[in-house]
């Protein structure tokens, strides 16, 4: 039970933590059929050279990423990595897939954008690696993503959230990247759906802060507004503000109101609305879903968090609920294999396993003829599952990461501050629920 509810804390502390010669790959195009007398007087047509491919033998698969194993993320980075490796030791332990053993290499880049993009430029000219896998931390992710979308390599989850990820259809390099955990873009559109399908809500008011995770919240949530015709009340509030006094007195008459805020400003909202008495439902981003936020908080907000019809809720994406099932009891044999200690073995190592175990998937579709091109279709073929709960789906270019979440409740009496309400769902199962 203590490992349940340490997992769970720190799933819910995940995304705050994560809170700049190129080339372009051809694509190959078949010659038009000749006809009789084409082919006798026609020089022999000239096609284009296929998408580049590098970093695949035979018998082996070489992949990258920088991570932060030393400084202040250390302890985000070090158990990140041991999760991947724990994977890939599995994988290959049983064989490989199709003949060819994973070789993974990291650097440390301390969460720098400069290091960041050394270690990038590094990987890809030098060492010359099929893929990044597990891509570390907003800073760095921001510098280098513009780079390795245009060089077309695959990259398979970024420890965070931001908005530049998100796609509804990429084409061309820009199908090279997966982003797996919740984007603030897609994390909007979810919150919209939880609104409407869970609380039957028609006017919805959203106090967003004019920051990028504010911001992208917000996108998200009125493409989800217009989308499922639900009336939006919206407020903007300057991030880490003191006094939500104005915005909260715009947003009271809404069924529900969204807090689209990180850590920071979430407190000032609910306690003004407690102050205000305003008895509303109020829903907020995964990254708020800590016992932390909870202990600090509690007390300040005990009548909107018990008031029928009122409540403060978040969203999340891992499910943690049975530690007896295949994928953790792999987790927890394979994580002492390579140099973790039980304190590595917390829910930033989960996270490092699910990147590697989407990436080892689409491997595992693509089969003997991987290429970066075969590797990409793969991926797109069919939704790929979270291995600890849900499916991330890129078909027909999306990029929004996952858009099945969690709904939970905060709960001062719960052992992890918050109380699991509706478990993992899609969009449209939590559309299903209007009555």
């Amino acid at each position: 039970m203590k490992k349940l509810v340490s997992l769970i804390l720190v799933f819910m502390m995940i995304s705050s933590v994560f809170a700049c010669a190129p080339q372009t790959q051809p694509e190959t195009t078949e010659p038009a059929a000749a006809t009789e007398t084409q082919e006798a007087a026609a020089e022999p047509e000239v096609t284009e050279a296929p998408a580049p491919t590098q970093g695949v033998t035979d018998t082996e698969i070489l992949i990258a990423n920088s991570i932060a194993v030393s400084g202040a993320y250390a302890p985000v980075g070090v158990p990140f990595k041991y999760g991947m490796e724990a994977y890939f030791k599995m994988v290959n332990d049983n064989g490989g897939i199709a003949g060819r053993t994973i070789n993974y290499t990291h650097t440390d880049d301390e969460f720098s954008p400069e290091k960041g993009i050394a270690a990038f430029e590094k990987f890809f000219y030098d060492d010359k690696v099929f893929a990044i896998v597990g891509h570390f931390g907003t800073p760095v992710v921001a510098a280098t993503l513009d780079e390795m979308k245009t060089l077309g390599i695959p990259t398979v989850y970024y420890a965070t959230g931001i908005g530049q990820l998100y796609q509804d259809k990429a084409e061309g390099n820009d199908r090279s990247s997966f982003p797996i955990q919740p984007i603030y873009t897609t994390e909007g559109q979810v919150m919209v759906a939880y609104a409407k399908g869970y609380f039957n809500a028609q006017t919805v008011g959203v106090v967003y802060t004019n920051d990028d995770a504010g911001k992208s919240l917000f996108e998200g949530i009125s493409i989800a507004a217009e989308k499922y015709g639900v009336t939006l009340v919206s407020e903007s509030i300057q991030a880490g503000a003191t006094d939500a006094s104005a915005q909260v007195a715009k947003v009271k008459d809404c069924d529900i109101v969204i807090a689209a805020m990180i850590q920071a400003t979430f407190p000032v909202l609910i306690k003004e609305m407690e102050k205000q008495d305003i008895m509303k439902p109020v829903l907020t981003t995964y990254v708020n879903v800590s016992k932390t936020l909870t202990d600090a908080n509690a007390e300040h907000v005990q009548k909107l968090m018990k008031t029928e019809g009122a409540g403060i809720y978040g969203l999340g994406w891992v499910d943690t609920t049975d530690l007896t099932t295949e994928e953790f009891v792999n987790f927890y044999k394979y994580m002492p294999l390579v140099g973790a200690t039980e304190a590595d073995m917390n829910a930033f190592a989960m996270t490092g396993w699910i990147a590697s175990s989407v990436f080892c998937q689409g491997l595992e579709r693509a089969g003997k003829d991987l290429t970066w091109e075969s590797f990409m279709d793969a991926m797109e073929s069919a939704p790929i599952q979270n291995p600890f709960g849900g499916s991330v789906d890129f078909s027909d270019g999306q990029r929004k990461g996952t858009t099945e979440m969690n709904l939970s409740k905060m709960d001062d009496t719960a052992a992890s501050g918050w109380s699991l309400i509706i478990p993992i769902k899609s969009i449209d199962d939590i559309l299903a629920g209007v009555n």
